[in-house]
């Protein structure tokens, strides 16, 4: 252990504003990229609308398919982290936006369920490492105290992309549905895969490795920045070794507490547009305008849930709350059948506690890890609980098929959700609380 009671050189007014400055030279550009991740991760749920019919694809296929991006994601999670650490965020962003953003545009090749298998797997495979990465970079550039500010900012991204990509994703099924070229889902991979090939070519030109390295901080700024990370990084307490790490059991109760909160993630991203759809609403784009709705309302619920936990100090009571309340939102979406008011109704409601409790999990284990141990728990967390990624639509699609009743399968993502709540209880207040 390693322990440090230096005072921060940066306790003073002008450290608030050279990370104001950071944050509004860095984060906005972030989310636009990983705005552009969620998206083409995504907006399979809408292409789902219209290719189901055309390749002749089940519920179970359409959610092995969907799932099966992040069985990828987690075989090259790892691997691709500690290729970025040695080539640096630029260029390995960079590599990854590209990549990506040309394997979504080739899934409108597909004419098969293997084909479609295989297209969700590398894609998985290329996007791997992209949010684990944005988090280690934002250790470069922030401390602790400002850390969990900069992820809020990073994960508005999410509810955004469901802002842009509903109402951007049913005009394009629509506008392109008659095209003698191609199907309209065909366009709308193709389309909306442009955006990350050009933002990934702009982070080679617009990202910064780290604060030394930028030229619109002066010499001052940057000596300020670095010095406070390296004296956090010196005060803070680390595993001996890696065996204590992974015996550290806060760690395990973690990935589970997070297998249930992405299992209700993907519940809303890979269905909210089928839920409208079966809810009565049969225009593609009224459905892509009102799946922006949940998303629009989940933005303020994640800012006033961060800032509330923040102030009373109470991160797990706040995480429990808001996905119950998720749960009760997505349970009730499916139970209300054909009204799509109150659809829209319980969708916003699962989809604003939902997203606010992943802004919140975050900041548990960051308050009980460390240094080497915080990069290795976060990368450990995040890659198991992501499989949940690809047990979620799998689960709901099964479950559609097997039981001919659509509600089933978001009890069961409601139920999974309800279980995580009771589950971080098993962190203590003194760890999660912090």
């Amino acid at each position: 252990m390693t322990q440090h009671t230096m005072a921060h050189p940066t306790a003073h007014a002008g450290a608030f504003d050279v990370y104001r400055k950071i944050t509004w030279r860095i984060m906005p550009f972030i989310v636009l990229c990983y705005l552009c991740a969620y998206l083409d991760r995504v907006n399979v749920g809408f292409a789902k609308l219209q290719m189901m019919n055309d390749l002749h694809l089940s519920d179970a296929v359409y959610g092995l398919g969907a799932g099966i991006f992040f069985i990828g994601y987690f075989l090259f999670e790892v691997p691709s982290n500690l290729i970025m650490h040695k080539v640096g965020a630029r260029v390995w962003i960079a590599r990854i936006m590209i990549t990506w953003a040309l394997i979504s545009a080739a899934t409108l090749l597909v004419q098969t369920p293997t084909q479609f298998y295989i297209a969700r797997f590398l894609l998985g495979v290329a996007e791997a490492g992209f949010s684990p990465g944005i988090m280690l970079y934002l250790t470069y550039w922030f401390p602790a105290r400002k850390r969990g500010f900069a992820l809020g900012f990073y994960y508005i991204a999410i509810p955004l992309a469901g802002v842009v990509g509903g109402p951007l994703s049913g005009w394009i099924l629509d506008a392109f549905g008659q095209s003698q070229v191609m199907r309209g889902w065909q366009w709308l991979f193709l389309i909306e895969a442009i955006p990350s090939m050009v933002a990934g070519i702009a982070v080679l030109f617009m990202m910064v490795d780290k604060p030394e390295q930028a030229r619109w901080l002066s010499a001052d700024e940057k000596r300020q920045v670095v010095e406070e990370i390296r004296q956090e990084d010196g005060a803070k307490t680390e595993h001996a070794n890696s065996m204590s790490f992974l015996r550290d059991s806060r760690l395990w109760k973690l990935c589970l507490v997070y297998f249930c909160q992405i299992i209700g993630l993907y519940g809303v991203s890979f269905w909210l547009p089928s839920i409208i759809k079966n809810s009565g609403v049969a225009d593609n784009t009224m459905i892509g305008w009102l799946s922006a709705i949940p998303y629009l309302v989940a933005i303020p619920a994640i800012l006033l849930t961060g800032m509330s936990a923040d102030r009373r100090r109470t991160r797990r009571m706040h995480f429990s709350v808001m996905l119950v309340v998720g749960a009760i939102g997505l349970a009730f979406s499916g139970y209300i059948g054909r009204d799509p008011t109150l659809a829209v109704l319980g969708l916003s409601v699962g989809t604003a506690g939902t997203l606010a409790a992943l802004s919140l999990f975050w900041g548990i284990p960051s308050a009980f890890l460390a240094g080497t141990s915080a990069a290795a728990g976060i990368a450990a967390i995040n890659c198991v609980g992501n499989l949940a990624g690809f047990v979620s639509p799998y689960m709901v699609g099964w479950l559609n098929d097997v039981t001919g009743n659509v509600r089933i399968g978001l009890y069961a993502v409601a139920a999974f959700m309800v279980l995580g709540a009771f589950l971080v209880r098993m962190i203590a207040a003194r760890d999660a609380d912090q």
